[in-house]
């Protein structure tokens, strides 16, 4: 930062203390100088006085930085002062100043104790020095300094703790804002890992079939064209499928018009269906008709078992496929199991799941359930899921 700027800040917070000390130093030596009526007899004020006053006064300046040095300063000053016999009159302004800064700027309850300690020497110098005040009643004067010696100070700690308070409203408020910031942020994470599931399982779901046909059509291409063509139409019907439920996905995020991209329980049949032109030979168990089930419900269901289908694509081959759907009173219970390779296929063990078993589990736990994957003692591998028909999450 440029030097300059930093002198004129500093200059900027200094020039009230410096005004206020000037304005205390002249009121003081002003008030000694005029006569108050009705006012105790005492000594006139003399040069020791002038100087006290002065002494008193322009300490102020420093009242911010060393509050407890400036009351030392201006209490000692007020119990000479008073010592000495001189006038009350305005004497006391810059104790009134020095007892309200310490207070307002002090760190609570360690200034509280200082300034009634310094109040309660300062009251038993004032009474001492007050003890033959003539007349009798000017005794009065003293018990104004003490009054308002406490009045200053109890002000000063009203303005600090309505700092206080200020600063800790603050503080929550920046706080809630910091909070609001981070659920948005957990917000916008959580929908990213949304879409980044569903676009991995349509995506992943449709490569496997169309790599399972393309190498179809390789082979039979010159010998049985016929079942070339039909291995081609399916290429065909599960690309335009995919190509649809991502400009669903990409429709909604872009347009935010509500509409609903993720498939349910009513198109597995649809999906068996390509998966049996894939070479699975594939077996559902599911009520008929439909259940209606919570939409997060059927989609996370569908992709369970559109990623158990894919997987055993990817890394099974033809073999028979179980897909078990089941509605209880309170749950939506799902089974896929498979046979296993019909001939051994290296690489399946079962022992080290993917990223796509993780993210069925994953889905499973948004909704509050359970999923388990895992190799079969008979040879083959199950994915078995528990989904809760009143799911915890918000968002599949």
């Amino acid at each position: 930062m440029d030097l300059r700027a930093v002198s004129r800040q500093l200059s900027a917070r200094r020039f009230p203390d410096i005004a206020l000390a000037l304005f205390v130093t002249v009121i003081q030596v002003l008030g000694a100088m005029i006569a108050v009526p009705l006012e105790p007899a005492s000594t006139p004020v003399s040069g020791v006085g002038y100087l006290l006053l002065i002494v008193s006064g322009l300490v102020v300046v420093a009242r911010r930085r060393r509050p407890v040095a400036v009351f030392v300063i201006t209490g000692v000053a007020s119990l000479v002062y008073f010592a000495f016999d001189f006038p009350d009159r305005m004497s006391y302004l810059g104790l009134f100043v020095a007892l309200y800064t310490l207070a307002a700027y002090g760190d609570g309850r360690r200034s509280l104790r200082i300034a009634g300690a310094g109040i309660a020497v300062l009251s038993v110098g004032w009474l001492i020095a007050g003890a033959d005040v003539e007349p009798v009643s000017a005794i009065g004067w003293v018990f104004f300094r003490i009054g308002a010696s406490v009045i200053s100070t109890m002000l000063g700690e009203s303005a600090r703790s309505r700092r206080v308070m200020a600063a800790d409203a603050q503080a929550r408020a920046e706080l809630a804002e910091r909070s609001r910031e981070d659920e948005a942020r957990a917000r916008v994470d959580a929908e990213r890992l949304r879409i980044a599931r569903e676009v991995h399982d349509t995506v992943a779901h449709a490569i496997a079939i169309i790599n399972v046909q393309a190498g179809v059509t390789a082979h039979v291409l010159d010998k049985r064209p016929e079942q070339a063509r039909g291995a081609l139409q399916t290429i065909e019907q599960t690309s335009s499928r995919a190509l649809q439920e991502m400009r669903a996905i990409l429709g909604v995020l872009r347009d935010g018009d509500g509409r609903e991209p993720f498939p349910g329980l009513d198109q597995i049949r649809e999906l068996t269906g390509k998966a049996r032109e894939a070479g699975l030979d594939i077996a559902v168990e599911q009520p008929e008709p439909v259940p209606a089930l919570p939409s997060t419900v059927g989609s996370a269901a569908y992709r369970i078992v559109q990623e158990s289908i894919t997987n055993v694509i990817r890394h099974v081959g033809p073999t028979r496929v179980t897909v078990t759907l089941e509605p209880v009173a309170d749950a939506l219970h799902i089974r896929v199991i498979d046979e296993g390779p019909r001939t051994p296929v290296p690489g399946r063990t079962g022992s080290a799941p993917g990223r796509g078993i993780a993210g069925m589990r994953e889905r499973c736990r948004l909704l509050g359930g359970e999923l388990d994957a895992k190799p079969r003692s008979g040879g083959g591998f199950e994915v078995v899921a528990s989904l809760p028909l009143a799911p915890v999450g918000a968002h599949l």
